[in-house]
């Protein structure tokens, strides 16, 4: 059932449930009260399981039904919240602050549960704090299995679970091992939570493999966030099942784009190409045609490959492997924009002048063949090479399709002595070379993209450019390298063309009054950004913060941004700023971009590995062939919220997933590497310490205790660290010397100290 009615009967229940009248019933008995046939008992089931698991109804141990009440005014029911060390916090619905549980008040709460806590008054927790309470009931339990590692004994078993939330080890009588050995990573079904004094116990479900063996580490955390890996065997039978090539009685009524030059632009590594570009150039007039894998063809709703989709919602992209959303067959195969080869696609073809507007657009079912498939390196190599061209004084010439570049200038570049030219330089003359009929093409691309970010500049377009890692293994999953991946000029040329096709297609459905699913990001909470205000204003920088529900505008944040390019604060102020702001999410109805600046967004460019952009593929094409009647809008009003809700939820997941993964093999590599020295630079400071980014973006901390020449103290309003007695102070963006004393690969945490000697022998 979709998220609205299961809510509105989860709402139903708690209104009978809850009136005066009721008595506390069995699950029969309720069914006959409300009608429920017995064909929708199971319904009826799983809706109250819920309400129990949120601490809304209470089941009895004679199997009836009723509100759970709170005899005390003081006494609420929250999710527990549990920490590696012990304690806890708990958040219920109508506080605006989470409840501090001490270890000594958890009472064998574990991570998620439902509990009811009494809150402790204030006298007893001091001004200023965390409301504290006790756990004096749990009401249900929030984990089922756990993933983790096993420790044989002569008779019996341990297993130390990966989540450090989970800090009690959990034992295993020994018929109920499985057969594993110390070691390995395993799957356990827990059978009781123990008690005061007694630690949980459980049974070996599944052994994932041995903590030695290649890519064990990486499949227990796609384990621990639920991550589906196998796909059902009728969803594999329908991919098998799917042709190879494309049926020319498929192609009929599609509009035939075979002829424009095409290419595909994507990483190194990249099999799931999803969207090629064409471009052409009338006066002032940019035509720029996005087309996209039109996957809804082989994918069809209700079918088999379609429910795995949407229950995965996602590719999940991790530094070892790809979790495909649908199997390599088609996300390699047919859905893939090889090169050579005919494929069916929806384009979005704009017409876009000078100033980066869109001024027509159609958007139509066709069949392309890309012409070359490129990467971002040769891309940026070919624009490289086309400035150094320019450079040595050569004028460069198009044709009226902007494909060549004259011949004579790259042989005059490349008329120069050898030793006169870098590494470098060649490489980019050999891609000039390689490529030169698209040269031309890659130089018009980049004009246009530099129009168009220009455009969503001025209207305050926020673009947060973190460094992000790039983690390169041996066969074995062994890190031998980090280094940071940055973005250059091809990257940048996708982005901006994916961006303008996302808005149009948004924009165009919004004014039709079509259901569809949107890519909303609500604006920030004022007094969040009222916090960041202050906080920035210790640097001597301030946004204009306004009033009521416009709150700040993205203009402000982008010139914030501006401001601090470059500073010392520039790493911890921007990362503020992120945190300051709401997530992205999937909705149902145009929310607007506060990042993008935009009224109108929606996800349409990767049908492949996103679920919204292949739902929304099917509006657009059954759209296309006539329009949607009233049964139809009816069917997809009903859906929509639930895949909009699932597909947030998922791409939450594979990010979570994908940070814990990256953070894993960071720890790994610098494991390895104990003792070693590197220059860092300050990029956090807490009252524990200071963190200290590396140059290939691993991050480890200086704990304060370690910094053994003075006693320091955190001040937080100038967010510095400061020597009690000798008066040093430790600032964010100063460059130190760190040794690496620890690397923890259980709580994937990298301890520095203070090199106070360099030594480069």
């Amino acid at each position: 059932m979709n998220k609205e009615l299961f809510e509105e009967r989860k709402r139903i229940l708690l209104d009978v449930i809850g009136s005066r009248e009721y008595k506390p019933m069995k699950l029969k008995e309720l069914a006959i009260l409300l009608n429920v046939p017995k064909s929708d008992r199971d319904e009826l089931a799983y809706v109250l399981d819920e309400l129990v698991k949120e601490g809304k109804v209470f089941l009895s141990k004679k199997g009836k039904y009723d509100k759970y009440r709170a005899t005390d005014e003081n006494i609420v029911i929250g999710e527990f919240t549990g920490n590696k060390r012990g304690f806890g916090f708990v958040s219920a619905e109508g506080l605006e602050e989470d409840i501090f549980i001490p270890e000594s008040m958890t009472h064998g709460a574990f991570h998620k549960d439902i509990v009811e806590v009494m809150i402790k008054p204030y006298k007893q927790t001091g001004e200023g704090r965390k409301k504290e309470g006790e756990v004096i009931k749990i009401i249900s339990r929030g984990i089922k299995e756990v993933i983790g590692t096993y420790q044989k004994s002569k008779n019996f078993g341990f297993v130390v679970a990966d989540n450090l939330r989970f800090d009690k080890d959990i034992f295993i009588p020994k018929e109920f091992s499985k057969g594993a050995v110390t070691g390995h990573k395993v799957v356990v079904r827990l059978t009781d939570y123990g008690a005061k004094g007694r630690n949980p116990e459980g049974k070996i479900k599944e052994i994932i493999g041995h903590i030695n063996d290649p890519g064990t580490d990486i499949l227990s955390i796609v384990r621990a966030y639920e991550i589906p890996v196998e796909y059902p065997s009728e969803a594999m039978k329908q991919a098998e099942d799917t042709s190879d090539r494309v049926d020319e009685r498929e192609l009929s009524g599609r509009l035939d784009l075979r002829e424009l030059i095409t290419v595909t632009i994507d990483g190194e590594d990249a099999k799931d190409l999803d969207d090629a570009i064409t471009l052409s150039k009338e006066g002032d007039l940019y035509k720029l045609g996005v087309h996209i894998a039109d996957v809804s063809n082989y994918v069809t709703e209700g079918s088999p490959l379609d429910l795995e989709a949407l229950k995965r919602g996602t590719s999940v992209y991790l530094v070892d492997r790809v979790i495909p959303m649908l199997p390599h067959k088609l996300s390699n195969g047919i859905c893939s924009l090889n090169e050579g080869c005919d494929r069916l696609a929806l384009s979005c073809i704009m017409e876009i002048d000078s100033a980066g507007r869109v001024v027509g657009h159609k958007i139509a079912e066709t069949v392309i063949r890309v012409d070359r498939r490129m990467s971002y390196t040769n891309v940026q190599r070919i624009l490289d090479a086309v400035s150094y061209i320019k450079a040595g004084g050569q004028e460069n010439k198009a044709d009226n399709n902007q494909k060549n570049i004259e011949s004579n200038n790259i042989a005059a570049a490349s008329d120069k002595s050898t030793d006169d030219l870098t590494e470098k330089r060649k490489l980019d003359l050999e891609a000039y070379e390689e490529y030169r009929d698209f040269a031309g093409l890659f130089v018009s691309m980049k004009e246009l993209a530099d129009i168009l970010r220009e455009k969503r500049t001025q209207r305050g377009s926020i673009d947060f450019d973190f460094p992000e890692s790039k983690i390169y293994l041996d066969d074995k999953g062994v890190p031998t390298d980090i280094r940071p991946y940055e973005r250059n000029q091809a990257t940048r040329i996708i982005e901006d063309f994916m961006l303008i096709a996302n808005e149009t297609v948004a924009e165009d459905f919004f004014w039709q009054e079509l259901p569809f699913v949107y890519r909303s990001h609500e604006n920030p909470e004022p007094e969040k950004m009222m916090k960041l205000s202050l906080f920035i204003n210790n640097f001597g920088y301030g946004i204009k913060t306004g009033s009521g529900v416009d709150g700040v505008h993205p203009k402000e944040i982008q010139k914030l941004l501006r401001r601090i390019e470059g500073s010392p604060q520039e790493a911890l102020i921007s990362r503020l700023t992120l945190r300051s702001m709401k997530q992205a999410k999937y909705t149902t109805t145009a929310g607007g971009h506060f990042g993008l600046a935009t009224k109108y967004y929606c996800h349409f460019t990767s049908p492949i590995r996103r679920y919204p952009d292949l739902q929304i593929h099917r509006i657009i094409k059954e759209n296309l062939h006539g329009g949607l009647s009233g049964k139809r809008i009816s069917h997809y009003n009903n859906i929509l919220p639930q895949v909009a809700d699932g597909a947030s939820v998922a791409e939450r997941r594979a990010d979570d997933a994908e940070r814990e993964t990256e953070k894993l093999k960071k720890v790994q590599y610098m494991s390895k590497r104990i003792g070693n020295i590197y220059e860092g630079v300050i990029s956090g400071i807490t009252a524990y310490g200071l963190y200290v980014e590396l140059p290939n973006t691993v991050e480890g901390m200086i704990h304060v205790t370690s910094l053994y020449d003075d006693y320091y103290y955190y001040d937080d309003e100038r967010y510095e660290m400061v020597g009690q007695d000798s008066g040093n102070v430790y600032k964010l963006g100063e460059k130190v010397t760190v040794q690496v004393v620890k690397a923890d690969i259980q709580s994937r945490t990298i301890d520095f100290e203070l090199a106070l000697e360099y030594n480069e022998e």
